[in-house]
């Protein structure tokens, strides 16, 4: 049995076990996520606010907020312990673990819902419209997450170089920051180029489609499907990664940095280049080094994407399925309260509210109605959606955040990427970590991309080779 089964016999039995209760105007629902906790008063007010525009437009719904850690490894834990002991919320927001729960039928399929919906449709970004084709379960209406590179402005100026728009150009400019004093220190050749943490998961969103890397999954001279990673694209581009953490010219710690120590180094002075994920977190980045060297009016500037031996434009984006974001439960008996909240934040006053902050506090408005953001809004966050078709009274962002945000409306492209079925589960994260621990050694020098096809070989035998004969029955000829 299922544990939607399981729980909606349980359900079942405790109504038949029940005295009959007389029907309430105001229909409670809970809802569950990680930005949002009763402990937070900001958090609490937009609620209130939510709860007030709702029964404005005749929905009178009480939504009450289950608290569970706010961490993202502690609050998928917590979720799926709740989850799996049959505390279900109507409004659940997932950041993994969705997809055993969408195989037990606890989600509720949301496309019927959003062809129907008043503002959730328009409210859609290309990609969410192709991720929800594939994987009906979860909603994430933001602009996709594509990182860009940002450096200061005035240290451009200085080196008195054009923003670079080839491979070739990029390396240039990471040579200069290298060996000018631009930090003032009286020292040249002690300063990064570019610097990065995890993975090379940035670089790779402006660098993949420069190299001839256009998708997860590409096609040999003999027409067979293999996955990128063990191409010869693939290859030249962790060559170029190689050659300039040689140079002195990426941050060979890019491994071990924490996500803080990326910036820091940025902010410092020590990396002339860094990646910011979204529009507005290279705004936060901009604010953070005003901060870090006060009176100076810093600002930062965003660098093309490059062109090169394979083109030009941002990696292709994987659209099997969202990766985070709000889902519905199909056991829920409140499914059409559960979607009014959502397609009510879709809407413009839902926007307005979740992403302008306060009246009086993040924002202010005269008597003509005209809108001033305050000093406040740098702390405010949207807890739900960024709806494509919201415009902002006056700009949110930055001129550079706005031009990061055009470029990746200007550069979707689609992945051939699926979901994999669970048997893979093991396959996939084992040739992952291959792949991740051998890009490691050859950027750092530990291995010589001689050793390429040595790599190749443990990949295939992580699990790449099985891989690649299920992707072939997915993506046909």
């Amino acid at each position: 049995m299922t544990l939607k089964k399981l729980l909606l016999a349980t359900t079942a039995i405790a109504v038949l076990g029940s005295a009959v209760v007389p029907a309430m105007a105001q229909t409670t629902i809970r809802l569950v996520s990680k930005d949002l906790l009763t402990t937070n008063p900001d958090d609490v007010k937009e609620i209130e606010e939510i709860e007030a525009a709702l029964k404005a437009q005749g929905h009178d719904i009480d939504i009450q907020t289950v608290d569970l850690p706010g961490g993202t490894s502690a609050y998928v834990d917590a979720l799926g312990v709740m989850l799996l002991s049959g505390d279900i919320p109507d409004i659940i927001y997932f950041q993994g673990g969705d997809q055993k729960m969408a195989e037990q039928g606890i989600l509720e399929d949301l496309n019927p819902w959003i062809e129907k919906s008043e503002h959730i449709k328009a409210a859609l970004w290309p990609h969410n419209v192709e991720r929800l084709a594939n994987y009906p379960y979860l909603l994430y209406i933001y602009p996709p997450r594509a990182p860009q590179p940002v450096m200061r402005k005035d240290w451009l100026d200085q080196l008195g170089l054009q923003p670079p728009k080839t491979v070739e150009e990029y390396e240039a400019l990471f040579q200069a920051i290298h060996d000018a004093d631009l930090d003032g220190d009286g020292t040249k050749g002690n300063t990064l180029g570019l610097t990065g943490f995890g993975n090379t998961n940035e670089l790779d969103s402006i660098f993949n489609q420069a190299f001839g890397v256009t998708g997860t999954w590409m096609k040999t001279a003999d027409g067979a499907w293999v996955n990128s990673r063990v191409t010869d694209a693939e290859k030249a581009k962790i060559e170029f990664y190689a050659r300039l953490a040689e140079k002195g010219l990426f941050d060979k710690e890019y491994v071990t940095n924490t996500f803080d120590v990326k910036e820091d180094k940025f902010y410092t002075g020590k990396a002339g280049v860094m990646f910011g994920s979204s529009p507005e977190v290279i705004d936060i980045y901009s604010g953070k080094m005003r901060q870090a060297h006060p009176g100076e009016n810093i600002e930062l500037t965003l660098l093309p994407i490059p062109s090169g031996p394979g083109g030009q434009g941002l990696a292709a984006l994987d659209v099997s399925k969202e990766s985070r974001g709000w889902a519905i439960s199909s056991i829920s008996e409140h499914k059409d309260e559960a979607f009014a909240v959502l397609d009510f934040m879709a809407s413009k006053e839902g926007q307005d509210i979740d992403r302008m902050g306060f009246e009086g506090v993040h924002h202010t408005t005269d008597a003509s109605g005209a809108v001033t953001f305050t000093d406040q809004i740098s702390t405010w966050y949207a807890r739900f959606f960024n709806a494509a078709n919201w415009e902002p009274p006056v700009p949110l962002l930055s001129a550079t955040g706005q031009a990061a945000l055009d470029t990746i409306k200007a550069n979707f492209v689609a992945d051939n990427a699926f979901v994999w079925p669970a048997e893979y589960a093991a396959e996939v994260d084992a040739a992952e970590q291959v792949y991740r621990s051998w890009v490691a050694k050859f950027i750092t020098g530990e291995a010589s991309l001689d050793q390429w096809d040595q790599f190749v070989s443990e990949y295939n035998a992580a699990g790449g080779q099985r891989m690649a004969e299920y992707a072939a029955t997915v993506l046909g000829q």
